[in-house]
């Protein structure tokens, strides 16, 4: 809201006066709710401190370590994950899972570990919703997480690569069975009705 649009839709990279602009949000966004009738606290600390990394390199206060909230540093791992995973003017969305590898990679300095790990086993490996090529030559939707294993979700089966063609949906645990995830899978290259995966999923 207190960010000019042809700075925060720009497609393009930022120059850095445009970048010291958007970093000014956390701040202004504060000063909004503060002004607001009984914001709670936990909602105002999370919203000037989203943007702080635990290595201290973060902003606009450069808080480090313990010094940062459990809140602020659980904010900051769902901020991230909500970025990469929506479609923005200068990227198209990641899937889950690709957003979950790198933020794997980038985890280091940037989030707390143990509750990075948390958020990892909360929504999976194969989060919700990603589409999966099974060894047996199916594609199926991950509908939850398996307690036994993070690489073994839960999945509906609905395709056959093999066949070509719509199988019989079916649930499938794969930490039960012999069967195993392979890749993970773009509807679009599968020319897959993209409204009747989500059917499936529901």
């Amino acid at each position: 809201m207190a960010i000019p649009n042809k700075v925060l839709n720009k497609p393009g990279k930022l120059t850095d006066e445009e970048f010291n602009t958007i970093k000014q949000h956390p701040q202004r966004g504060w000063e909004i709710l503060k002004a607001s009738y009984q914001v709670d606290d936990v909602a105002l600390d999370v919203c000037l401190h989203h943007h702080e990394r635990v290595d201290g390199r973060g902003y606009p206060e450069k808080i480090s370590g313990d010094d940062l909230s459990l809140f602020a540093r659980m904010g900051a791992v769902c901020d991230v994950y909500d970025a990469i995973s929506s479609d923005r003017c200068y990227k198209k969305a990641w899937g889950p899972a690709e957003s979950i590898s790198k933020m794997t990679a980038w985890r280091e300095g940037h989030f707390d570990e143990a509750i990075f790990h948390a958020f990892v086993k909360t929504i999976g490996i194969y989060p919700s919703g990603t589409l999966l090529k099974l060894k047996s030559g199916r594609l199926g939707v991950v509908l939850e997480q398996s307690k036994k294993s993070l690489v073994t979700p839960i999945i509906k089966v609905f395709f056959s690569i093999r066949a070509n063609m719509y199988i019989p949906v079916e649930i499938v645990d794969l930490s039960r069975g012999s069967d195993s995830v392979d890749s993970i899978e773009d509807p679009f290259k599968w020319q897959l009705d993209v409204d009747k995966l989500q059917g499936i999923v529901e």
